[in-house]
């Protein structure tokens, strides 16, 4: 290894509905590091769960199916022994773990306890600002807290469903109305979701989202332009440009976001400059909303009969091909995809310096 090159971790693929997705994700990153300046290490999570750990990269693979590491890749012992490696005190092999996981087990906190576990830099969010991120009800509550105006919502558990459906229809009904939609409290990639325009369908928009998730958001229906905006920072996180979704289809799911091609993407999204700033302004307080570092998303909705702004959501692991929203958000604001990456790797290296300083000892000598 170079003397002033740093080891970056890739850890890509999961258990995850969202497993092909990273696997483009990665290819992309890979492609656009500076070799010059980083070596790449490739974790790739099979979607059973199981790990194979590549060599060192002085260039990148040259295909998805070689990212799945099939041959000459070391399992999940030497992916564990690599992670842990230097936790003895000996030398640590990784400078910086970079997750390009999406979902599930990849921006839930869940392996992002694991990088806590092995003292480890890593890009992006934390624990708490991951697992929050990822349960749009918990997520609604900060939001409610910080004081960000958003749309009329209730949630349930499978068991509280099971046990009162009635109730909780007929509170849907008389708080939200319809359409409304229903979501899985914790899902990426706008899998699972169904707008529901009668009884019949709500009940059948529950059942089909519990079979992705133990707990349900259903939200009223707004008709709006969605807008969103890049944050990139830790304590001082700073907005990019706003970008708008026009979308394919009555509502961006997963078929609009990644299948059909023909949902749009206009940056700058043409705005007022008063309401860009103002986009600009929720979207950092979102984030601090949730505790965030790194980066993320911020979904906004506009009212198209008030011109009200109301939070939808934030990503804490938005999609990251250089096509995506986030990093084009950023091209456009003036920073390109590679710079991007180099800024990422920075603040994780931040955030890790910061928290080394703190006393675990209890005050005890």
């Amino acid at each position: 290894m170079g003397q002033d090159k740093m080891t970056v971790g890739l850890v890509y693929g999961g258990k995850s509905g969202e497993h092909e997705v990273s696997l483009q994700t990665a290819l992309a990153v890979m492609n656009a590091f500076d070799y010059e300046k980083y070596e790449i290490i490739p974790f790739f999570i099979t979607k059973k769960g199981e790990w194979r750990v590549g060599g060192r990269l002085s260039a990148p693979l040259a295909s998805v199916e070689r990212l799945k590491l099939e041959q000459e890749a070391g399992d999940t012992s030497a992916a564990v022994e690599l992670l842990f490696k230097g936790l003895g005190g000996g030398g640590r092999e990784l400078d910086v773990i970079f997750p390009l996981l999406h979902g599930t087990n990849g921006e839930d906190g869940t392996i992002q306890g694991l990088f806590e576990m092995a003292n480890l830099p890593y890009v992006g969010a934390g624990v708490l600002a991951s697992a929050a991120g990822m349960d749009k009800a918990v997520m609604k509550k900060l939001f409610a807290d910080a004081g960000l105006a958003q749309c009329k919502f209730c949630y349930f558990t499978a068991a509280s469903w099971a046990n009162n459906s009635h109730d909780h229809i007929q509170h849907v009904e008389s708080e939200l109305g319809y359409p409304c939609f229903v979501k899985p409290a914790n899902l990426g990639s706008s899998v699972g979701i169904s707008k529901a325009s009668s009884r019949e369908e709500l009940i059948r928009a529950v059942e089909h989202a519990l079979r992705y998730d133990l707990k349900v958001v259903v939200e009223e229906f707004v008709d709006a332009r969605e807008i969103e905006v890049g944050i990139l920072g830790n304590d001082e996180p700073l907005p990019s440009v706003p970008g708008e979704i026009v979308s394919s289809s009555e509502y961006y799911d997963y078929s609009a976001k990644y299948l059909d091609g023909k949902s749009q993407m206009i940056i700058p999204a043409q705005l007022d400059t008063e309401v860009a700033e103002r986009v600009r302004e929720l979207g950092v307080k979102a984030f601090k909303s949730i505790e965030g570092s790194g980066l993320c998303r911020a979904d906004f909705f506009l009212r198209r009969d008030t011109g009200e702004l109301l939070i939808n959501e934030v990503n804490t692991m938005p999609g990251f091909t250089p096509f995506s929203m986030y990093p084009l958000l950023w091209r456009e604001t003036g920073m390109s995809y590679t710079a991007l990456l180099d800024r990422l790797i920075e603040l994780a290296v931040q955030r890790f310096e910061a928290r080394q300083n703190l006393d675990f000892e209890n005050g005890v000598q």
